[in-house]
């Protein structure tokens, strides 16, 4: 059965003029290509070239055999190139660092929007920028700025942030210190509560004080459940408050189950990115990176 890499082989060495240069054009080594040389002589029954010092010299047997399959041999690695380039480009992966509760609420439903694998990895900002930074990672969902060399930040959506309870709460005075204006008694309330918070670094919890005390929160926390997904849930079932983000809301357990117990006197915002070195990733993956995020354009976009 004849084998297709003779006739490469033969093809190589026949424009090269040795087998050394047909062996660095092939990169493979030199025995090979005469014991592949070899094997087409013996199968065609004909001495294929004449051997001189330094350079190989082709019969007249060997032209005609080079005139008639030269063409074939190059339409099929022209075939084979294009399929390795498309199985390549099939086979491409992308590498995302997410915050887990992010990626179930708002990728999971348009991963179908990725034509290349999806790696994806679950930490803190702080840990996949990191990653990021060791290119150990492509692509990180961020809800901070983080300044590292080369790394950038691409607004992709704003959140705010609120305190939430369950539906069935009684927070009558808590709303009448606030509609009279009295923030002493409103914290005071406020932190006798039972909180359920991120970490016991009170991470969302401190900023929103901030923004509106003016001051650290006093706040021992009740529950501490690292997943906002969980936390809603578990002030749905009347277990505690907790500041959580507007984007989870709606998203996690629907309005029914809670409401807002104050969104503060002053809005605590923040903005997420998505974080990449533009040097290291391609623009056709940053691409398909925005199409999987929805955003339209290079500016701040709500998702669609």
């Amino acid at each position: 059965m004849v084998n297709f890499e003779w006739y490469r082989t033969f093809k190589a060495i026949y424009q090269a003029g040795n087998l050394t240069k047909a062996s660095h054009e092939l990169l493979i080594s030199q025995p090979n290509v005469s014991v592949q040389l070899a094997a087409l002589e013996n199968h065609v029954g004909h001495k294929l070239f004449d051997r001189l010092p330094r350079r190989l010299v082709p019969t007249e047997y060997g032209k005609l055999l080079y005139t008639q399959i030269v063409e074939s041999v190059e339409n099929l690695e022209k075939v084979e190139t294009e399929f390795r380039k498309s199985a390549l480009k099939r086979n491409s992966t992308i590498r995302l660092g997410s915050p887990i509760e992010f990626f179930n609420n708002y990728l999971v439903d348009r991963l179908g929007e990725c034509k290349s694998n999806l790696n994806v990895e679950f930490a803190l900002t702080k840990d996949l920028i990191d990653r990021l930074v060791k290119q150990e990672l492509d692509f990180v969902i961020a809800t901070q700025q983080i300044e590292k060399p080369d790394v950038f930040y691409l607004p992709i959506m704003n959140e705010s942030f609120m305190i939430v309870a369950d539906n069935s709460f009684d927070s009558h005075v808590f709303d009448n210190y606030i509609a009279d204006n009295n923030l002493v008694e409103a914290e005071k309330w406020l932190i006798a509560q039972a909180w359920i918070t991120y970490d016991n670094e009170l991470s969302l919890i401190r900023r929103f004080w901030r923004e509106n005390f003016n001051k650290r929160p006093l706040i021992k926390p009740h529950y501490v459940i690292p997943d906002i997904n969980i936390i809603l849930k578990t002030v749905s079932l009347g277990n505690g408050i907790s500041v959580v983000s507007d984007l989870f809301i709606n998203k996690c357990t629907g309005d029914s189950n809670m409401k807002i117990l104050w969104r503060g006197i002053v809005s605590t915002t923040n903005t997420l990115f998505l974080a990449y070195n533009p040097l290291r990733v391609e623009a056709s993956r940053i691409d398909e990176m925005k199409n999987l995020l929805a955003l339209k354009t290079d500016t701040l976009n709500e998702f669609v």
